[in-house]
This record gives C-alpha cells, sequence and structure tokens, in this order.
C-alpha cells in the first residue's frame, strides 16, 4: 500500500490482542518458555481464524527487542530466519494484510504505545488477550486493559510461561484481582 492510501479503521467491540507472539526467544530461560509457547500459539492461531471469521479485529502489540531501528516486520523476518520455535511460532501467527501492529518498548502493550487510542477509536469494549508470557507481557497488558474499562477474557491455552506454575498463578490472578475470564478456547463456542 502506498502512502496516501489508507485503509479505514476497523470497527469492533472485541478486538484479538496479540501480545508477543512474535519472538526471538533469545533470552534467558527462554528454552523453558519455548515448548510451551508453540502449543500457546496452535491455540492462538486456530482462535484467531475464529475471530476473524466473525469478524473481529486483531491487533499486535510486540516487543522490538531492543531493535530500535527495525519495524515489526523485520523481527517477523529475523524471527523466520532464526529456525525453531522462533520460526514456527512465526509462521503461524504472521500478521494478515487486514490486522494491525504496534511495537511497545515494555511489558505492558499500553505502556508508551499508542494502543488505548486505537482501541478507542475502533469502538473497542472487549479486549481478548493471548500471547507470551502469561505473568509477565499478558498479565500486565491485561491489567493496564482493565484501568481502562475494558472487559477482558485470557484465553488459558493461548497463553505460555516459563512454567506450568507461573501460568496457572498468573492466571489466578487475573481471574481473582481483575476478573478476566481466563477460560479456554477450544471449549468456548461464543467467542464475544
Amino acid at each position: 500500500m502506498r502512502m496516501g492510501e489508507a485503509r479505514a479503521l476497523p470497527k469492533s467491540e472485541t478486538v484479538l490482542l496479540l501480545v508477543d507472539v512474535i519472538n526471538p526467544f533469545d533470552f534467558p530461560h527462554a528454552g523453558r518458555l519455548a515448548p510451551h509457547a508453540l502449543a500457546a500459539a496452535r491455540a492462538t492461531a486456530r482462535l484467531k481464524a475464529r475471530m476473524a471469521r466473525a469478524g473481529h479485529a486483531v491487533v499486535y502489540a510486540n516487543d522490538n527487542y531492543g531493535q530500535w531501528r527495525s519495524d515489526f516486520h523485520d523481527v517477523l523476518q529475523s524471527c523466520r530466519e532464526r529456525g525453531g520455535v522462533a520460526a514456527e511460532t512465526a509462521e503461524l501467527l504472521a500478521p494478515s494484510p487486514d490486522d494491525l501492529v504496534i511495537l511497545k518498548p515494555r511489558h505492558s502493550a499500553f505502556f508508551a504505545t499508542p494502543l488505548d487510542l486505537l482501541l478507542t477509536q475502533m469502538h473497542a469494549r472487549r479486549l481478548v488477550i493471548a500471547g507470551l508470557a502469561t505473568d509477565i507481557c499478558v498479565q500486565l497488558s491485561a491489567m493496564d486493559a482493565n484501568l481502562r474499562g475494558y472487559a477482558l477474557w485470557v484465553p488459558g491455552d493461548c497463553t505460555a510461561a516459563e512454567s506450568t506454575t507461573l501460568k496457572r498463578d498468573a492466571l489466578d490472578y487475573m481471574a481473582r484481582v481483575i476478573k478476566a475470564d481466563v477460560g479456554v478456547a477450544a471449549r468456548r463456542r461464543r467467542l464475544a
């Protein structure tokens, strides 16, 4: 698309927010996260397809992993070239042309990003948050979304952490404290 050929921003009361799903797995303990992340990526790909068929918008909020002179497509290409789980998750969850992408500098998808303004302009009221890691970026993004008044679903099968204990504790916390729905996407018939 050339400059000046802007597509209209989709209106979507329910938005799928994918947090750090395009990931090089190049950090301490990445080996602990990788197998859980691949299972979550497969579940997330199925959820993303269902959300798209239902007409819900998808927004990627991805770390730039310290590559300040890159954009999202550079991060995506780098993950594809790395091979292994980074390439597999990148292939499973590469954005479609209609998806929206923002880069985030810290853990929360809201911190120092245009996400809140974007969601407001989309008329979003409910977020479905999936991604990595359940107990860090997903949880902090969900907490910030809660503070902004969004209804939340964090499908437990579409997130991953370095251990099942960390994931369970984070999901339990989000359900108890911010009243997020943490039900599994694979068992859910209705998305919104």
